[in-house]
């Protein structure tokens, strides 16, 4: 199982880095190690100064695929939940700056919280999915998929033609502006629409 990740995809939250709005989508890999489920802790690591949230809208996998077309990749993601992409920012900056791939800041254990699964309906807009994360009762992100720079159909297209797709891959689409550092005793509730999807603590 592969977990897939778009980086920069909401041209705000690339700008609020610094970094360039990306041409083509920004993709890195995640280990099957960095998944957190049924709303266990994330544990700050002794390795970083600087862990930062983002949440995201991630797509599961529901059938093998190659080469896929946008306009087929919905027939290729049955479920849909909201992630956090954990990420050591202080690694992250310093491995860039070095011109180093910088894996270590976004592939740790735990670094990827996922929430409950629900089913992508007939009726379900994924190009219009509003979703927020709140920190402590008070909204930190909040985004909408229409802001994505690369939409869900294009991301499955893009990244299809390098990988093959399998059964239970994720995909996390990428993050809205309001990126924030986590502290302990923090609860994180991340909704889609006003559903919570995932609450858990930092400890």
């Amino acid at each position: 199982m592969k977990i897939i990740c778009i980086g920069l995809n909401y041209r705000n939250h690339a700008l609020e880095l610094g970094w360039p709005v990306p041409d083509e989508p920004v993709v890195f890999l995640k280990p099957d190690s960095s998944i957190l489920k049924n709303n266990k802790p994330f544990f700050l690591p002794d390795f970083s100064t600087d862990i930062h949230y983002e949440v995201e809208v991630v797509l599961k996998i529901s059938k093998l695929g190659k080469g896929i077309s946008a306009k087929f990749a919905p027939r290729y993601f049955d479920e849909i939940t909201l992630g956090i992409d954990i990420t050591a920012r202080d690694l992250q900056t310093r491995l860039k700056t070095a011109g180093m791939p910088w894996e270590l800041s976004k592939c740790f254990d735990g670094a990827a919280p996922l929430g409950r699964f629900i089913p992508v309906k007939g009726e379900t807009d994924m190009a219009n999915l509003d979703f927020r994360l709140e920190i402590n009762g008070k909204v930190v992100q909040r985004g909408n998929t229409s802001d994505m720079i690369f939409g869900c159909d294009k991301i499955v297209e893009y990244v299809s033609r390098f990988f093959t797709l399998k059964t239970g891959d994720l995909i996390f689409t990428g993050t809205p502006p309001g990126v924030g550092q986590l502290h302990k005793n923090d609860n994180l509730v991340a909704y889609l629409g006003d559903e919570p999807l995932l609450d858990f603590m930092i400890k």
